[in-house]
C-alpha cells in the first residue's frame, strides 16, 4: 500500500485527512482504523486523494474550459445553471483518468478482491472537500454508484463522479455558500458494497431527532438500499432504545412504530449506467419489521461507540448484507440541527382554534404555520413556487433545497422523519409533514391551510388559516423548591420534550391515553377475541395487531413501550404510574369492548379503578397491565416506575389487589418497587393509618375527592356551579391525608388541577407541608416560583 500516490486505504485515513479526501472518506477511514476492535464493523476500502483530481484536470488541461463554462454564471437563472453544469460535467467526464493513476486505482480493486473475494461488488461514493476549510459540509451534492464490478465499470464509474462535483445542486450549493468551485476537490471513496438490497438498510441518531433528548438512539429501517429512506420514497420503520439502561445491560427496545416500507430499492444485474430500481414490497414483508430485536440492539451498541469516540450526536448510515447477515456502519457524521439548540430556552406553538383536518403524517419539528398551498408534481414546475407559499409534493430531493428554503412549510406523500424534506425543515426550523400518503391529491392547490407539528408525533394540515401563537420560556437556572414540583404527563409523544423541563420526575403518568390512542382494543377482546361478534370490529382488531404474534403480546408491548418512553424520558426522576382507570362506559367505547362491559346509570362511581382489578370480569385483563409493568421495570430496566391504585374504596379491596399484584409478578418492595394508591375517597382520609401500611404513598386525586366530598357528580353541568376545590372541606380533607402521611412516615402528594388554577390552593399545599404536587406542562414554571416564593416567607417567618 505504501507505493500508492494518489490513493490511501481506510486503515490510513482519520479525522485529519479531511483537507486530502474529504469529510465522509475521513471519517469511515477513521471509524475503520479505530473502532474495528470495537466490534463495530465497517466496509473496508479506499478514497483517491484532493490531489488525484487537480492531477486529473491538470494532464487533461481542463482549467481553462472549466473557467469558460463556469465564471460568468448567473445562479439565479436555472436554465443557464442547467446549461453550464452540463458543460462542466462533460469536461470532467472527458478528462479520462491518467493512466498511472487508474492503474492505482485497479491495483486497489485488487486488493480488496483478496479480502472479501473475486465476486465482490463495490460502492463508488463521493467525498468533496474544501483545502482551505477542511470542516465545511457537501453532504449530498454529488453522486454514487452502487453495485459496481468489473475493472471497466470500477473506472467509469469513478469518472462518472468525479463529474457530478458539477451536478446543479452541487453548484447551486457552493454559490449559495460562497465556496471558489475551483478550490474544491473531489475524493471517490470506494468499498465494499454491502448487500442490503438483499435484506434492510436506514439511518440512526443518537438523540431523538424531534426533541433533541439525547438519551436514545433513534433507528430507522426499510427494506433494500437505504437510499429510499434518505430521499423519503418509504414510510420506514422506527425503533427507539434508552441509552442509560442498555448500558446497564437492559437490551430492550424502548419503542417502535412499524412502517408502511411500500417500496425497496434493488439492483439491476448486468446494468452499467442505472444499477438501481425500486420494486413493490410484498405485503408479508410491508406487516412485519424489518429488523428483528437483536439486530437493534447491535446497531444501539454501534452507534454508542461512535458517539463515544467522536463525543458528539451522531447522524450514522447502517446497512445490512443479505448475503453474510452482518451489520455494517457504512457513514457517519456529526448531528448539527437538533443537538445545536439551546435548552434553556423553550418555544412552544400553541392552537388557539381548530378546524377541519385534510390529511395527517409524521410531524417534522413542533412548529406550526399558515400559508397557501403550491402542489408541485415534478422538478420542471419548481420555478412556479412563490417564496411564503406551503410546499407540497411527492418526495423532495437535494435538486428541491433552493426553493425549500423558501417555504412556509413543506407536505409530502412519502418519507419518514429522517427523509430529506424532514431534514431540511429541521434545519430551516419551519413545519413539515411526512408520510402522508395523499397530500398532492387532498390538499387543493392555492388554498390557503395551517400546518400543525405542536401535537405530538402525528402532524395535522388544515384547511383555512387556524389562529396560533408562540411562547418562548426562559428556563434558566430555577432553584429547586423544597416541595416537588412534578408534572402529569399522558402521552408518550410529548415526554422527550416535556422532560426538559424543570421538575422532579412524573406525579402522574395516565395509562388511559396510551390505551385509548395506542392500542384502542378492549384487553379482554384481545384476549377473547371470539366473543366480538361484529365482523367490521373483528377485522380492525386484526389489522391493528398486525405483527404481533396475538393480542395479549400486543397489548403488553404497547402498554410497556407507551409507559416506558415516559419512564425513560424523566430517568432516573421517579415517575407514577396510575393503572387504568376508565369508567365501564369508557371502556365499552374502546374496539370490542361493549361486550365486556355493563352498562350502569352512574359510571363515575360504579365498576372502575381498583374494584375492577381482582374482579372475575376484568382479573385477565389486569395481568396484562400487570404483566406490561414488569417488562417495564424489569426488562427495560426502568425501576424508576412507581405503581399506583385508582379508586381503592376498601381496606380489604386494597389487600386482594395488593396480593393479585404480586401473583401477577409485581410484589411491593421486590426490586425496589414502590406502590402508591390514590387519595381520592372520604374512606382513604379517614381510614389513612390502616392505608398506609399497605402503600409507600397517597397522591391526592383532588378531581374525585372534590367530587365526593361535595357530592357533586362533576360530569354534570347542572350542578358545576357547587363543584370547587376550594371548599372549607375539601381543605380539610387534604389536611387530614398530608398531616396522616406525614404520621405514617409515606409519600404525600396531589395531583390535579387545585395548584394549576388557583395559586392560593398551591400556597395551601405548602403550608402544610405536602411532599409534592403535580402539575399540567403549563402551570410547571409560574407555580415553581410561586412556591419559592411561599416557602422563602414560610422560612422567614420561622414556620
Amino acid at each position: 500500500m505504501d507505493s500508492f500516490k494518489y490513493i490511501r486505504f481506510f486503515n490510513e485515513l482519520d479525522n485529519d485527512d479531511v483537507p486530502i479526501v474529504g469529510g465522509k472518506n475521513a471519517s469511515l477511514g477513521e471509524m475503520y482504523r479505530t473502532l474495528s476492535d470495537q466490534g463495530v464493523t465497517v466496509p473496508n476500502g479506499f478514497a483517491t486523494t484532493a490531489e488525484a483530481y487537480r492531477y486529473m484536470l491538470d494532464e487533461a488541461g481542463a482549467w481553462e474550459k472549466l473557467h469558460e463554462a463556469l465564471d460568468d454564471l448567473d445562479p439565479t437563472n436555472m436554465g443557464d445553471l442547467a446549461k453550464r453544469g452540463k458543460q462542466a460535467r462533460e469536461i470532467v467526464y472527458g478528462a479520462g483518468l491518467p493512466q498511472d493513476f487508474a492503474d492505482e486505482i485497479l491495483a486497489a480493486y485488487r486488493i480488496l478482491q483478496e479480502q472479501y473475494g473475486e465476486d465482490l461488488s463495490l460502492a463508488v461514493r463521493s467525498s468533496a472537500t474544501a483545502e482551505d476549510l477542511p470542516t465545511a459540509s457537501f453532504a449530498g451534492q454529488q453522486d454514487t454508484y452502487l453495485n459496481i464490478k468489473g475493472e471497466e465499470s470500477l473506472l467509469d464509474a469513478c469518472r462518472r463522479d468525479f463529474a457530478s462535483l458539477f451536478t446543479d445542486r452541487a453548484i447551486h450549493y457552493r454559490l449559495d455558500q460562497g465556496f471558489d468551485h475551483f478550490k474544491v476537490s473531489l475524493s471517490i471513496g470506494v468499498m465494499k458494497m454491502v448487500r442490503s438490497d438483499l435484506s434492510s438498510a436506514g439511518v440512526m441518531f443518537t438523540l431523538d431527532t424531534e426533541s433533541g433528548f439525547r438519551d436514545v438512539v433513534f433507528i430507522t429501517a426499510a427494506y433494500g438500499l437505504g437510499e429510499n429512506i434518505v430521499q423519503g420514497a418509504v414510510e420506514p420503520d422506527e425503533f427507539y432504545v434508552h441509552k442509560p439502561t442498555f448500558r446497564k445491560g437492559h437490551r430492550t427496545v424502548l419503542r417502535r412504530r412499524l412502517g408502511e416500507k411500500a417500496l425497496k430499492m434493488v439492483y439491476l444485474e448486468g446494468e452499467t449506467r442505472h444499477t438501481t430500481r425500486n420494486i413493490p414490497t410484498p405485503k408479508a414483508e410491508r406487516e412485519r419489521y424489518c429488523l428483528d430485536d437483536a439486530d437493534v440492539m447491535t446497531l444501539t451498541d454501534y452507534a454508542l461507540s461512535i458517539e463515544q469516540h467522536y463525543k458528539r450526536p451522531m447522524d450514522i448510515e447502517w446497512a445490512k448484507d443479505g448475503l453474510d447477515g452482518r451489520l455494517y456502519i457504512v457513514q457517519a457524521r456529526p448531528e448539527t440541527v437538533t443537538s445545536q439548540r439551546k435548552v434553556n430556552l423553550l418555544e412552544t406553538d400553541f392552537l388557539d382554534g381548530t378546524g377541519e383536518i385534510i390529511v395527517t403524517g409524521h410531524a417534522v419539528g413542533e412548529r406550526i404555520a399558515s400559508g397557501r398551498t403550491r402542489v408541485i408534481t415534478s422538478a420542471a414546475h419548481l420555478g412556479d413556487f412563490i417564496p411564503g407559499e406551503v410546499l407540497v409534493a411527492d418526495n423532495t430531493t437535494p435538486d428541491w433545497e433552493p426553493v425549500m428554503k423558501t417555504a412556509a412549510a413543506i407536505i409530502t406523500n412519502r418519507g419518514g422523519r429522517t427523509c430529506h424534506a424532514a431534514i431540511i425543515a429541521r434545519e430551516l426550523g419551519i413545519p413539515a409533514v411526512v408520510g402522508t400518503g395523499n397530500a398532492t391529491t387532498a390538499i387543493p392547490d392555492g388554498e390557503t391551510v395551517t400546518v400543525s407539528c405542536a401535537e405530538g408525533d402525528n402532524g395535522h394540515i388544515y384547511r383555512g388559516q387556524v389562529p396560533f401563537h408562540r411562547e418562548h420560556t426562559e428556563i434558566g437556572d430555577i432553584p429547586r423548591p423544597k416541595t416537588e414540583i412534578m408534572i402529569n404527563l399522558g402521552n408518550p409523544e410529548l415526554a422527550f420534550k416535556t422532560s426538559f423541563l424543570p421538575s422532579d420526575g412524573v406525579g402522574l403518568a395516565r395509562m388511559e391515553f396510551i390505551i385509548n390512542e395506542y392500542i384502542k382494543v378492549h384487553p379482554m377482546a384481545l384476549l377473547h377475541p371470539d366473543k366480538v361478534t361484529d365482523a367490521r370490529t373483528r377485522e380492525t382488531i386484526q389489522q391493528l395487531t398486525l405483527g404481533a404474534p396475538d393480542g395479549e403480546t400486543f397489548f403488553v408491548q404497547r402498554l410497556a413501550e407507551g409507559i416506558g418512553t415516559i419512564a425513560a424520558a424523566f430517568w432516573p426522576r421517579p415517575v407514577v404510574v396510575r393503572l387504568s382507570d376508565f369508567k365501564s362506559n369508557e371502556y365499552a367505547s374502546l374496539l370490542g369492548g361493549a361486550a365486556f362491559e355493563p352498562q350502569e346509570a352512574n359510571p363515575m362511581i360504579g365498576f372502575r379503578g381498583a374494584s375492577r382489578y381482582a374482579h372475575p370480569a376484568y382479573e385477565e385483563g389486569f395481568r396484562l397491565e400487570c404483566r406490561a409493568m414488569k417488562r417495564v421495570r424489569e426488562e427495560m430496566g426502568l425501576t424508576n416506575v412507581i405503581l399506583m391504585l385508582p379508586f381503592v374504596r376498601r381496606v380489604a379491596e386494597a389487600d386482594r389487589v395488593l396480593a393479585k399484584m404480586a401473583e401477577f409478578g409485581l410484589r411491593r418492595g421486590e426490586n425496589g418497587l414502590q406502590i402508591y394508591a390514590m387519595c381520592e375517597i372520604p374512606n382513604n382520609v379517614i381510614l389513612i393509618d390502616q392505608f398506609a401500611r399497605r402503600f409507600d404513598g397517597f397522591s391526592i386525586g383532588s378531581n374525585d375527592l372534590t367530587q365526593l366530598t361535595l357530592g357533586v357528580d362533576r360530569d354534570s353541568d347542572i350542578v358545576a356551579f357547587d363543584y370547587d376545590e376550594r371548599d372549607d372541606g375539601v381543605k380539610e380533607m387534604i389536611r387530614l391525608a398530608v398531616e396522616g402521611c406525614r404520621r405514617n412516615g409515606i409519600h404525600s402528594g396531589l395531583c390535579g388541577q387545585a395548584p394549576s388554577d388557583y395559586p392560593e390552593m398551591a400556597e395551601y399545599l405548602v403550608e402544610l407541608g405536602i411532599n409534592s404536587m403535580s402539575l399540567n406542562p403549563d402551570a410547571i414554571l409560574n407555580t415553581t416560583r410561586h412556591v419559592l416564593d411561599v416557602e422563602a416567607r414560610l422560612n422567614a417567618s420561622g414556620e
